[in-house]
């Protein structure tokens, strides 16, 4: 691979180079982890941003704002700075630039839709590694490395440590910075990739804000599906989805396998099917909700594309364990789910499923997402009350005041639309403003033989350990 310089990458992302030209002679990074040779990129930098990339020795800076003083003190010291109009293109460019390097004969699979990404991704991730290969993911239990806002997948690509074989890469169908979305984000990041399949779950309405109906959202996801540019490429779409199923019409590729109801692959009362030969009985699944059920359907058809053989996925699908805060089950009596579910149809699926699973009182506990605006708020208590219909439940509403930090604070308007949207649908619930006490309460609630729920973003992400810590003060308590 020639040298990489930065008058290339400032013609290739549609830069202006201030400064000479000069050699890249590390990686992509992160300011504060960069080392000597290595080129930062950052949404914004100034002055002082700019010293201390210079300290380091770094290559250049790839910013889209620079602030202050930053371009006067970047040519005083002699340091190169690209400025972008669209971070997001230095970010595809860096992934790109990192695959080739180090990862250029790898087989590259992209999954990208409102709901599962992350399972999905996750349990493909499984099978390569049981079917043999030296497999990089850049899915987490939170769902953090799946955007253009950083170099992260870049860095973590360049980082890896050992030949990879696979590459399993959740991309974000919907991104923005601020209230400002990344226009074509999944489009530009599975380009950037150029994978060997892609895989779309779902298109429902989420990151509302960024965009503000299905059909926007369908736009951006299907970017994923417009950028495949092999005919020998495999797309892997839910049938059960009629704006999913539409995307076939987007594509070059030839190789289109549909999963759900009577497609290729499917669910039956035996098990999970494909073409009419069971991969995996119905006792064997790791999971037996809808929603659980599909991801394991999408995965499936992802490694079957890749003629992974159905015994290794067999035994790969039985012995999967999931992400964090994907149905976790974090406590049996009483019986705790924890789920990430934090959009309309996530939270509906999601307690649908778990409601089946309870033989005694059904709690729910969810977390009011903060600083996401009122409008999902609003939807997503709309959904809380669809799943509790016909249900005997008692739930406890949160903002979790005492454990999120300043990104993820619940306005009081925000509050305001959620506690009026359950109390508009008939829905009664307790409110605390602290997780902790929200615990605490259900845990004096419930019975050993109950269920408990635990669902939203980042406002219960700390749940499991505010438990831990709660059911050791009532041991210590019955115990004196």
């Amino acid at each position: 691979m020639k040298e990489l310089k930065t008058s290339y990458i400032a013609k290739e992302i549609n830069g202006t180079l201030i400064g000479y030209d000069k050699v890249i002679g590390g990686i992509f990074n992160f300011l504060n982890a960069a080392r000597k040779g290595d080129a930062v990129i950052r949404h914004w930098i100034d002055e002082k941003g700019v010293e201390i990339a210079a300290r380091k020795g770094i290559s250049c800076v790839i910013t889209q704002n620079p602030k202050g003083n930053a371009i006067k003190t970047a040519e005083k010291l002699e340091l190169p700075i690209i400025i972008t109009e669209k971070i997001e293109l230095a970010n595809a460019f860096a992934i790109n630039w990192a695959i080739n390097k180090f990862a250029n004969d790898s087989i590259r699979v992209v999954i990208t839709g409102t709901n599962g990404k992350s399972t999905t991704a996750h349990m493909i991730y499984h099978i390569l590694k049981e079917a043999g290969y030296c497999t990089y993911t850049n899915t987490d239990s939170k769902s953090e490395f799946n955007t253009l806002i950083d170099p992260m997948v870049a860095k973590q690509i360049a980082e890896f440590g050992e030949k990879i074989d696979a590459m399993v890469i959740e991309v974000s169908e919907v991104q923005g910075w601020l209230d400002n979305i990344m226009k074509d984000h999944a489009y530009l990041m599975t380009s950037a990739i150029d994978p060997d399949v892609v895989v779309i779950t779902n298109v429902a309405l989420d990151h509302i804000g960024l965009v503000n109906s299905i059909e926007e959202t369908f736009d951006e996801t299907s970017g994923a599906v417009k950028a495949i540019n092999k005919e020998n490429s495999h797309l892997i779409l839910n049938n059960d989805d009629p704006l999913v199923k539409k995307m076939e019409n987007l594509t070059p590729a030839k190789n289109i396998i549909f999963f759900g109801n009577n497609a290729q692959i499917s669910n039956n009362e035996n098990g999970i099917v494909y073409n009419g030969n069971i991969i995996i009985k119905k006792n064997d699944l790791p999971f037996k909700g809808n929603h659980f059920i599909q991801n394991i359907m999408a995965a499936i058809g992802a490694v079957i594309s890749l003629n992974i053989d159905h015994k290794t996925i067999e035994h790969a699908v039985k012995t999967y364990k999931p992400l964090k805060r994907r149905f976790t089950i974090i406590n049996n009596n009483p019986y705790i789910i924890d789920d990430f579910a934090h959009n309309p149809d996530g939270i509906r699926a999601t307690i649908e499923n778990a409601a089946l699973m309870s033989n005694g009182n059904f709690f729910v506990v969810s977390a009011i997402r903060g600083s996401r605006g009122e409008i999902i708020n609003q939807v997503n208590a709309e959904a809380i009350a669809d799943g509790l219909q016909n249900i005997h439940y008692k739930l406890i509403v949160t903002s979790s005041n005492d454990v999120v930090d300043n990104l993820n604070i619940v306005t009081e308007d925000e509050k305001k639309v959620f506690v009026d949207t359950l109390e508009n649908r008939g829905i009664k619930y307790i409110f605390y403003k602290r997780l902790y006490d929200a615990l605490e309460e259900v845990l004096n609630l419930a019975d050993n033989k109950d269920t408990i729920l635990l669902i939203g973003a980042q406002g219960m992400d700390p749940a499991n350990e505010l438990l831990e810590k709660i059911l050791k003060s009532k041991k210590k308590l019955i115990t004196n």
